[in-house]
């Protein structure tokens, strides 16, 4: 039976998820931003998590193989920031929505919480790579509710 990609997209599209910046920095220095939905934790111990980078990404270069990121869960008064950092050729972070982790990584104000991770593992994901990350510090902000996407919109719990 094949399946039709547009059928598959709007399916897993009834998965609700929560959105995050995924943040590094390039080799010459600039923030960058990028809004995901393809988060998940792998292991406690040690501290695996997981996010999905689409291969023809206008960033793929500067993402596919960061030694170090970081995952910004996004708060819902961030929706402004998803929408931003998530159109091509938008991906330079305002240095306003940003300060620097302990090991490099941009680390956006206002996220419910931070991971900062070191690369750990990349892996073959069909259109996309899948990178596991090693948290190696975690903020959470202790308070807030999740920004949400559910079948292609932005949500809000209730």
């Amino acid at each position: 039976m094949a399946i039709d990609g547009r059928e598959l997209r709007d399916a897993l599209g009834r998965f609700a998820t929560g959105v995050c910046l995924i943040t590094t920095t390039t080799k010459d220095g600039r923030a960058l931003a990028l809004t995901a939905n393809s988060f998940a934790s792998v292991s406690l111990d040690p501290p695996l998590v997981l996010w999905s980078l689409q291969k023809n990404s206008d960033v793929y270069d500067a993402y596919a193989t960061p030694t170090h990121y970081a995952i910004n869960i996004l708060s819902d008064q961030q929706q402004d920031l998803s929408s931003r950092y998530a159109r091509k050729n938008e991906h330079e972070l305002d240095p306003d929505h940003f300060t620097l982790g302990a090991d490099g990584a941009p680390v956006v104000g206002g996220a419910l919480v931070t991971f900062e991770c070191e690369l750990h593992q990349s892996h073959d994901g069909g259109d996309h790579l899948i990178i596991v990350g090693k948290v190696s510090r975690m903020t959470d902000s202790g308070e807030g509710a999740p920004l949400l996407f559910y079948s292609g919109a932005y949500r809000e719990l209730t």
